[in-house]
């Protein structure tokens, strides 16, 4: 059996992982024939499956990639996949005795973070030096100072990078006065001084997590590459389970998993990696591509050739338009464009467009990927309020709703309100309004069609005359309070008695067991008011579990925080923490995907640039929206704040705007050849003078667009 390594490269759709799934199978197949031939006792094949490390990109991938491979072996024995941040928390937390020992720290089970909380932590713990007079920052500049801390944490973990470096990378990377340092509203303070507070804050809440047992992803990084990966017990137990590790998309990972792959291949250990030099979807955010291509000098490299299809036939044609605006040339007629004036005109074009194709059989829904560098509100609304209403299903990737948008979850947190005491300055008599017509909810008989026993005007009348406001006791009045309460009718006179009723239930189990916490409640409400419908979208359903698994967790590290507060902070102000957390829309519904059995309904892909790279899927029709947007050639929110500066190959020097400049015409280049890789049939370019603020649209794609023949209704 050939027990060197091997090394997959391709371009999109070139058939990397394919070739990667049948490695697999025929490595399973040599090892278990030879530990058959040597008659090893008791074998279970089990075993060896457990002594594989499989992982993927991300969570979507790692899903499908399990899949591929179950079946490539008939199920006879499970298969795990994990993302490398996936893989690396798991061994964190498994081999966190190690670490307690070794930097000496309190043995308690370690608790991860979430973003929004980890936020919100290091705010408030950071707060003393965000208030003094040398660093003056407004409410928006401080949330945005906040995060881009926390992301060089992240950054310089991925990396692999002490974060002691971070002054000295910051100074030699950044020019002075440049926009990286706009989150101070201080020009009296130095970019000196601005790297160095930066870096004091990060150790202080690097340690203020660890004597806690807190941990977030950035500080899972750094001490799975600083302290668990050296240590030779850690290091002998993965001798010891690993036999071969199967990597799928590696210009996607982290710098340090290549400290992991280079220690499992150093100890004879098969690997097969696949990389895609069209990929590097996560480059700008804690993936560093040209540092885990070097591991290909350590295997037998096999490169596949590029498959027919749009990117071999006009690939270069289109790249070569896109960044050099001086070329001019006709395109193929499979890439024609949509032209309008305004952006609301384009909006209705591209959804009439679509749903006439559909109507006349020219494509399906699950043919057609709408593709967009940012897809604001009005966008998303308009496409899948146009498009549903044509009964055409449509449905956004990844949509990422604040849980404040749904009315439900409003719902429930103003019969939080009500239900604790000093809430009343939280609720007011619209929320109470809304309240009453959401809970009210049920289903018409014989259908599955939800309607309110209150309606919105009887609500707003019960709401003004029967709430009592009060800051420290507000409450729902008896029904009587309203003069005209007869004619309410019988339905919305019952259904609002039975929430008063629940309220005061509620109150009185508060006083026979005070140490019910909110979650508990939360819970009893959503069984009452919510769990009685035979019928409720998934949606809702998806921001109802996450509401609970966020109320979960805040619980959770208020409660590991109490353990180290000489004076907790009473249950009533850890309430409003929470309720002001979720009205601030930082917290989002962004639930696991629906997996379905047998085929999976057909609906119209609707998704950012980024967000379609990542899923990794290819349509027949793919529309580019906003062809001639400026955001094509930048990294947007997928750039994290001197992200750049933290690769393991970046020179140690101050970045001018040429590299900016190069940087930018290689990403675009990546997008346009990894986009045309995953288009069979047509491609249409989707360009409006004017942008959604109204300021002329003069992108990179304008040549593309203006190269191109206008799309043919058939």
């Amino acid at each position: 059996m050939n027990s060197q390594p091997l090394w997959i490269e391709g371009t999109t759709r070139s058939g990397k992982t394919t070739h990667l799934v049948k490695e697999f199978c025929h490595w399973l197949k040599q090892k278990h024939h030879s530990l058959q031939t040597i008659s090893v006792p008791d074998f279970v094949p089990q075993n060896l499956a457990s002594s594989l490390l499989i992982l993927s990109a991300n969570s979507d991938n790692s899903r499908k990639l399990a899949d591929r491979l179950s079946l490539s072996i008939q199920g006879s024995y499970p298969i795990i996949c994990k993302t490398p941040l996936g893989f690396i928390t798991k061994e964190v937390t498994l081999f966190w005795p190690l670490l307690f020992k070794e930097l000496t720290l309190k043995a308690q089970f370690p608790l991860l973070l979430r973003p929004e909380t980890e936020q919100e932590l290091a705010l408030q713990l950071w707060r003393s030096h965000l208030e003094l007079p040398k660093v003056r920052l407004t409410r928006t500049s401080e949330s945005r100072f906040v995060r881009q801390t926390l992301d060089l944490l992240q950054l310089t973990g991925a990396s692999g990078i002490p974060i002691e470096d971070i002054p000295y990378i910051l100074r030699q990377g950044l020019p002075e006065g440049d926009h990286y340092n706009d989150s101070l509203n201080n020009p009296e303070l130095s970019l000196e001084s601005d790297w160095k507070l930066r870096e004091k804050l990060i150790s202080k809440w690097q340690n203020w997590c660890l004597d806690k047992g807190l941990l977030t992803y950035g500080l899972v990084y750094t001490l799975y590459w600083r302290y668990l990966l050296p240590n030779p017990r850690y290091q002998q137990h993965l001798i010891n389970r690993y036999q071969g590790v199967f990597a799928d998309d590696v210009d996607d990972y982290p710098a340090i998993t290549k400290n992991l792959f280079d220690f499992l291949l150093e100890n004879r250990v098969f690997g097969v990696f696949t990389y895609n030099y069209d990929g590097q979807v996560r480059l700008g955010l804690d993936a560093d591509p040209q540092y885990l291509s070097k591991l290909a000098s350590r295997c037998r490299v096999e490169v596949l050739p590029s498959p027919s299809g749009l990117a071999v036939d006009c690939g270069k044609l289109l790249v070569k338009l896109a960044t050099d605006p001086s070329e001019i040339s006709n395109l193929p007629g499979y890439i024609s464009s949509i032209k309008t004036i305004s952006r609301a005109d384009l909006l209705r074009k591209t959804a009439q467009l679509i749903i006439e194709a559909i109507k006349v059989d020219r494509v399906i829904p699950e043919d057609i990927a709408i593709i967009a560098p940012g897809l604001d509100e009005i966008a998303r609304y308009t496409l899948i309020s146009i498009v549903s209403n044509a009964g055409i299903p449509i449905k956004p990737l990844n949509e990422q709703r604040s849980l404040i948008s749904y009315s439900i979850v409003r719902a429930l947190l103003s019969l939080l309100g009500l239900v604790y005491p000093g809430l009343g300055r939280l609720i007011l008599t619209d929320d109470v309004a809304q309240m009453l017509t959401v809970l009210s909810q049920q289903t018409i008989d014989g259908t599955q069609t939800l309607v309110p026993a209150i309606d919105p005007v009887r609500a707003g009348l019960i709401a003004d005359y029967c709430y009592h406001i009060d800051p420290e006791c507000p409450k729902l009045l008896s029904i009587e309070t309203f003069s005209r309460w007869d004619r309410l009718g019988h339905l919305a006179t019952k259904a609002y008695q039975v929430i008063c009723q629940w309220i005061t239930d509620s109150q009185t189990l508060l006083q026979k067991k005070p140490l019910t916490t909110p979650v508990t409640i939360l819970d009893w409400a959503i069984k009452h008011f919510v769990m009685i419908r035979s019928h409720m979208p998934y949606d809702q359903i998806a921001a109802l579990r996450k509401l609970m698994e966020t109320a979960q967790h805040f619980w959770e590290v208020e409660h590991r925080l109490h353990q180290y507060n000489a004076t907790p902070s009473p249950h009533q102000e850890t309430l409003i923490k929470f309720i002001q957390l979720l009205r601030r829309g930082t917290i989002t519904a962004n639930p696991q995907p629906v997996r379905y059995l047998g085929k999976t309904p057909g609906f119209v892909t609707l998704a950012t640039i980024f967000q379609y790279r990542s899923l990794r899927n290819s349509h027949r029709w793919q529309f580019w929206l906003d062809a001639s947007s400026i955001l094509w050639e930048k990294g947007g929110a997928s750039v994290l704040f001197g992200a750049p500066l933290f690769a393991r190959e970046c020179p140690r020097r101050m970045l001018t705007p040429e590299d900016e400049f190069k940087a930018d015409k290689a990403r675009l280049e990546r997008i346009l050849r990894d986009l045309l890789g995953r288009v069979k049939e047509k491609i249409i370019l989707c360009h409006s003078d004017l942008s959604i603020k109204g300021t002329e649209q003069t992108g990179p794609l304008l040549t593309l667009v203006n190269s191109s023949l206008e799309f043919i209704r058939e």
